[in-house]
């Protein structure tokens, strides 16, 4: 069994040095050409590496040739399969802005937006990537309204809005869980304008009280009435949205003291 396992790794070993022996010899020809077809194979064999390397090569040869289009596709397809989407994003835009009347102009596009989209980064780190991808797919489906992408396009969309999303709601509770309650208070409001069908609204909601409740405790007294006041109008206007809420039992403790401090608060300034 070890004799196999051994005789084995000898012909892996063989054939490594075989290939790229090959490829060794193809990258120093002066033609063209050779390198061109050797690439299409590599290409095809999913080595894209040394696809990519040959391509390169020669794609400022073949620029002004019918060759030119298809180099210059391939590479971003090498990129975007080696997961280099930065470089597979620019490679396909500059295709279709080269190429504009090129059959395969639509599908670089949508490549190009797709390969930013999978380059932009987690939630919880910035978003600027996110947003760049999300406008370019925009872009692509304003351009092509009945594309054969179009249901793939809106789900890369609909991800990256989840994401910025999420981001928003992730920004503003920081807030909270620094006691920024004023800036918490804030940012959660901006959240539900900017994202008004969001099903973080309940928790939005309900983070916005308690954080008003919590100012307006920590508060002088020249604005405790104002705040504790805040609390009861959003505290019944949450009650109105959400008659079921999970949150209802601590924010009706919050509403009761409110009232509880508005009535002393009243009794000392009369």
């Amino acid at each position: 069994m070890q004799n196999r396992i051994l005789v084995f790794i000898g012909f892996l070993a063989l054939g490594l040095v075989f290939g790229c022996s090959k490829f060794r010899k193809i990258e120093k020809s002066e033609d063209w050409r050779v390198k061109y077809e050797a690439a299409l194979t590599y290409f095809e064999k999913k080595d894209y590496y040394r696809a990519t390397v040959l391509f390169d090569q020669i794609l400022p040869i073949v620029r002004g040739l019918p060759e030119g289009e298809k180099v210059q596709f391939y590479l971003g397809y090498c990129q975007f399969y080696d997961k280099n989407y930065l470089f597979a994003a620019e490679y396909f835009k500059t295709f279709y802005t080269t190429y504009g009347r090129s059959a395969s102009v639509e599908e670089a596009r949508y490549m190009h937006a797709y390969a930013l989209f999978m380059a932009s980064p987690g939630p919880m780190l910035d978003q600027t990537a996110s947003i760049d991808a999300m406008v370019s797919m925009q872009d692509f489906l304003n351009r092509y309204p009945q594309s054969t992408y179009h249901d793939k396009a809106v789900d890369v969309i609909n991800t990256i809005q989840a994401k910025l999303e999420k981001k928003g709601f992730e920004n503003a509770k920081q807030y909270y869980r620094t006691r920024s309650y004023k800036a918490a208070i804030t940012a959660f409001d901006n959240f539900k304008k900017n994202f008004p069908d969001s099903d973080y609204h309940e928790e939005a909601d309900y983070l916005a009280i308690e954080s008003t409740y919590k100012l307006a405790v920590q508060s002088f007294t020249t604005k405790q009435k104002e705040r504790f006041q805040q609390v009861v109008d959003r505290y019944l206007e949450y009650l109105d949205k959400y008659p079921k809420s999970k949150y209802l039992n601590p924010l009706e403790k919050m509403y009761a003291d409110s009232i509880l401090q508005l009535s002393k608060l009243k009794n000392v300034n009369s």
